[in-house]
């Protein structure tokens, strides 16, 4: 029996290592000599399960291998996706930055872009295959997003990978203190078709959260403010695709998706003003009504064609359409406002509704020079319009209606871009490295068809330049170097002149001479992996001499303005850390941690601020007996810092519990999330040469979710990968001379 063991785990590790053909002569064991030894009851597999790839310029989390995405949303993966950052307030950072494209199956998103926090919040991890964090993007990715890109990889069929007919699929219901969510997917084959399809629709609710507001100016006037409010956000979305085969080396792709969501939030907030200009004072209350929708519809048709057997030149033509209309209401009816004289308080409804359409044509071509070089070279067309559409009413207590004008506003941004770009990748020995260009030419015209504003046009060039070397050590350990220029172009709602007054002691409105901000970034990343550790450093630098800030100024009537500018220099040094350290063959300790410097300056503000950040995860995953899987996480992050302010930091602690029933059909899944108080607090702190604002806001996160999944199909593919418990996640593969690793191990008992 000893034997037995011996040679059925010498199986298992090749298997795992992808060597299978090699070790099957050598162990002359046949697939059902492998099939009864596996049932020999007096073996025992264990593993742990892959889930981070790790390259030199990005990591793949592999969000189906995490036991936790069982009774998870996206957003909850992401705080401990390496490189990923989500603070108390949801926002997402990606290498260090908010500005981040959200990728889609390798197509951009503007929809997922715009609204990243929001839509993640509601979708559950299920639904995702893989999260993969690019940090230096190949010049074949558009040269936007400052951060880097966030490509979400859905639930689908590997059409390469697909050689049997059938189906599987999956239905998950949860419902929790905080709402519901029903999803259902499915994904197939037949003949030459492959398919697949997604939907969900999420209910989600946060009654009880505060917001108190205190402001202090030079003159002595003070403000302080107070909301009590609750949050209803209806959540749906859809996506189905389609691929066929046209032969061996031609297939085609098809794809379409459906998103929409709702964010309503009522409130009545209580404002008190003394001192300076207000003198002895007054206070006055309001009841507020806002409900923001979103839609989002995107279309695209891939043709790809292979040009030898090996395929290993090829070419891809694509056609990506999105629109992404949305619709803000903002209804403010005031309590006593007649008598105050002090400030204006006029009762009002605001009708905000923007859309933005883009059409992509792209073609990409790859060309293999040799075996270890190859060519990378391609064009892209894109037409973007954004249409903005905003009225302000006055509004009396009758609930009647009348348009002002010169309050309102109809406002047009087409901006037209050309790329192109060329990119060589190739290897020698040990060394592998990459060398590309990429150039883009916007033509941008804006219109304005109501309220203030001048037309202009302008068009302008960026060259865009990326390079990274690597040299793997050994099998186990590799490093490598990244530079790679990023641009954000100014979105709608940066440029948006439209001024909201919802607030009657604050404007907030968009700046349409915003220009392009370019972000250089250099970077060094080590990989080191062995059978039960591996671990992930990345220390680099970013600058940028004319950043996009939100920054604030009172004017000369005494109002605080709130607008965007380029006018930032930034300077930030991060040192990201990740560990995966299988500790006991069924315990495993998950690290993810992020150190940074950000130093902020602006001549045109004459003001600077700078300071440390500090953003930890910290998890423990133990498979329990009775197939009980379970985990425990904390979360911390401490003060950032902003051109004008800083965000103190937060901390909370979450556990899952999961059980497979029914021979792994259905499965049952807990997880419990607290902050160490009763209520996640967040205070932030904002000033200028004029004034100084606090702000403290108490969220209530502190939930229960209950989420049971039922899965179907015929094809019993997707059953069978998840009974093995054979694995080698620390596998070194090669790719362009680069070692990648996939975490985890194998042992048996």
């Amino acid at each position: 029996m000893e034997n037995k063991k011996i040679v059925l785990f010498a199986v298992a590790l090749a298997a795992a290592n992808g060597v299978w053909a090699q070790s099957k002569k050598s162990t002359e064991i046949n697939d059902s000599a492998i099939h009864d030894s596996i049932k020999l009851k007096e073996v025992t597999v264990v593993a742990a399960r892959p889930v981070v790839k790790m390259e030199t310029d990005k990591m793949t989390y592999n969000v189906q291998q995490d036991t936790e995405a069982k009774a998870a949303t996206v957003l909850d993966i992401l705080r401990k996706v390496p490189m990923v950052t989500v603070d108390g307030q949801d926002n997402i950072t990606v290498n260090g930055s908010s500005d981040f494209k959200v990728y889609v199956d390798n197509k951009p998103n503007p929809m997922f872009s715009a609204n990243a926090s929001q839509i993640f919040k509601a979708m559950p991890a299920s639904m995702v295959k893989n999260i993969e964090v690019i940090t230096n993007p190949g010049a074949k990715y558009d040269a936007e997003g400052t951060g880097g890109i966030l490509n979400i990889t859905l639930m689908k069929t590997n059409q390469a990978n697909n050689t049997t007919n059938g189906y599987n699929g999956n239905v998950s219901l949860m419902a929790s203190n905080r709402g519901s969510k029903g999803s259902a997917f499915i994904s197939g084959s037949q003949g030459k078709l492959t398919y697949s399809a997604n939907a969900l629709y999420a209910y989600q609710r946060m009654n009880g959260s505060d917001i108190m507001l205190s402001r202090a100016e030079a003159d002595g006037s003070n403000m302080a403010y107070q909301q009590h409010s609750n949050l209803k956000q209806p959540f749906a979305m859809g996506n189905i695709s389609l691929g066929y085969e046209i032969d061996s080396l031609s297939n085609l792709n098809v794809s379409a998706g459906l998103t929409d969501f709702c964010q309503r939030t009522e409130g009545n907030p209580v404002t008190r003003m003394w001192g300076g200009r207000y003198g002895q004072g007054f206070s006055y209350g309001n009841w507020m009504k806002q409900k923001e929708s979103h839609r989002s519809f995107n279309g695209s048709i891939d043709y790809q064609r292979f040009f030898n057997s090996e395929r290993s030149s090829y070419m891809i033509l694509s056609y990506l359409f999105n629109s992404n209309p949305s619709q803000t209401d903002n209804r403010i009816m005031y309590d006593n406002a007649e008598d105050i004289s002090q400030i204006t308080l006029a009762n009002m409804l605001s009708k905000n509704k923007a859309n933005g359409t883009e059409h992509t044509l792209q073609a990409d071509f790859t060309e293999a020079l040799s075996p270890h070089h190859k060519l990378n070279f391609g064009g892209k067309y894109i037409m973007h319009i954004d249409k903005a559409d905003a009225q302000y009413y006055s509004l009396a207590a009758d609930g009647e209606t009348t348009l002002v004008p010169a309050n309102s506003m109809n406002y047009k941004n087409t901006q037209n871009i050309a790329a192109g770009y060329a990119e060589w990748k190739g290897s020698m020995g040990k060394t592998s490295a990459t060398a590309g260009m990429r150039y883009e030419h916007t033509w941008l015209s804006v219109d304005y068809h109501e309220g203030q504003g001048t037309d202009f046009n302008r068009n302008y060039g960026t060259l865009v330049p990326n390079a990274s070397v690597s040299w793997t050590v050994n099998p186990s350990f590799n490093v490598g170097i990244n530079y790679n220029m990023r641009i954000m172009r100014p979105g709608i709602t940066y440029l948006n002149p439209y001024i909201n007054r919802s607030d009657p002691t604050k404007l907030v409105y968009g700046n349409a001479d915003l220009d392009v901000e370019k972000t250089h970034n250099v970077s060094m990343v080590l990989n080191y992996f062995s059978m039960r550790f591996m671990m992930n450093a990345t220390l680099s630098q970013s600058f940028c001499n004319n950043k996009v800030e939100q920054y604030s100024f009172i004017d000369g009537h005494n109002l605080l303005n709130q607008t965007y500018g380029n006018v930032a220099n930034n300077r930030t040094t991060k040192l990201n850390l990740f560990v995966n350290w299988l500790l006991f063959a069924k315990t495993r300790l998950v690290m993810t941690h992020e150190l940074d410097y950000s130093n902020f300056s602006s001549d045109r503000l004459h003001t600077k601020n700078y300071g440390w950040h500090y953003s930890g995860y910290m998890g423990l995953q133990q498979q329990l007996p009775w197939q009980l899987e379970w985990s425990l996480g904390c979360i911390a992050q401490t003060r950032s810092h902003t051109l004008q302010g800083d965000n103190s930091g937060m901390s909370f602690v979450y556990s899952t519990l999961s059980k497979a029933l029914l021979k792994d059909k259905l499965n049952l899944s807990l997880i419990f999330i607290t902050p160490f108080s009763d209520k996640l607090d967040i205070k932030n702190r904002v000033y200028g040469t004029d004034y100084v604002q606090y702000m403290h806001v108490k969220v209530p996160i502190r939930q229960l979710n209950v989420t049971l999944t039922w899965k179907f199909g015929n094809t019993k593919k997707q059953f069978a990968q998840h009974k093995s418990n054979i694995s080698n996640d620390f596998q070194n593969q090669q790719s362009q001379g680069q070692s990648i690793s996939n975490m985890g191990t194998g042992s048996v008992q």
